[in-house]
């Protein structure tokens, strides 16, 4: 079962930690906040990413934990899903959407191939 003796030492995890730092960090200003449906749900399917790539590793084979990297990888989709919603309606900028955005798919890239090695390895 891989080589990572702890979910934290997962690089794709680490940054999913930070995509969700900002990702709350967008959704404290004002009018963002103040829409408390998309503010939630775009916050509950960040932190899914890193929630579902550590319990994937907790699973503790190879297939289980493939099998959550592919939800983190729903669960970043969903996220830039919502990232285009945000920047619809005027509560972030462009420059925000793109720095979250290209972060989540970074992170996206990461769990597939991730995903991939361990199905190989199965």
């Amino acid at each position: 079962m891989g080589a990572f003796k702890r979910f934290e030492d997962i690089v794709a995890w680490q940054k999913a930690r930070l995509a969700n730092q900002l990702v709350y960090g967008l959704t404290c200003e004002r009018r963002f906040a103040s829409d408390f449906a998309l503010r939630d749900q775009i916050r509950r399917s960040s932190l899914s990413v890193m929630a579902n790539i550590a319990e994937g590793h907790g699973r503790r084979s190879n297939r289980e934990f493939a099998t959550f990297l592919n939800f983190a990888h729903g669960s970043i989709a969903e996220t830039q899903s919502h990232l285009y919603a945000a920047l619809d309606l005027g509560y972030i900028n462009r420059e925000d959407f793109s720095a979250v955005y290209d972060q989540l798919d970074e992170i996206s890239r990461m769990v597939m191939k991730l995903s991939q090695h361990l199905r190989a390895n199965e």
